[in-house]
């Protein structure tokens, strides 16, 4: 799929897993779609071959699950040893996501889990221990995903 582009059959089952992979059947959008459940099987099956669908994620209420401090840490790494460094923060106990950002600075950012103040302090200090340089913190409060919409557009997709 690389070299092909995906098509309206694609982006609509993107969509539907995005909204709900977990009670969405490939009878579901088959049946949505007109076509077969093993076209759709094949289709998904495709996409992760490709790497476009790369896994399947469970949302979570980080707070009912007992960590109530969900924080965003915004940071700097020289850029030579982005990569590297985000990597290595995901081994940190505590970090929960990790993103590269096209930015000579603010270019790392890191989302952690903790109890309580200390914890986010120590995460702090693990992070800054790799080389990592801690611009500003942010308190999450709430977080909303949505599924991506563009992909119900109706013409074929071209990056």
């Amino acid at each position: 799929m690389k070299e092909e582009y995906i098509d309206e059959l694609d982006r609509h089952i993107l969509h539907a897993l995005q909204q709900d992979a977990r009670h969405t059947s490939s009878g579901d959008i088959a049946e949505e779609q007109g076509v077969s459940s093993s076209t759709v099987r094949k289709r998904i099956k495709h996409l992760e071959e490709e790497g476009i669908i790369t896994g399947y994620h469970v949302g979570i209420d980080y707070e009912a699950a007992g960590f109530p401090l969900y924080a965003k840490l915004i940071c700097t790494a020289p850029i030579s040893k982005r990569e590297e460094l985000a990597e290595q923060a995901l081994e940190i106990h505590g970090v929960e996501a990790v993103r590269e950002i096209m930015n000579g600075h603010d270019n790392v950012y890191i989302n952690v889990l903790g109890l309580d103040h200390d914890d986010l302090s120590r995460i702090a200090q693990e992070l800054y221990d790799l080389g990592l340089e801690i611009e500003d913190e942010q308190i999450i409060r709430n977080e909303y995903v949505c599924p991506y919409r563009g992909f119900l557009a109706r013409d074929d997709y071209s990056p």
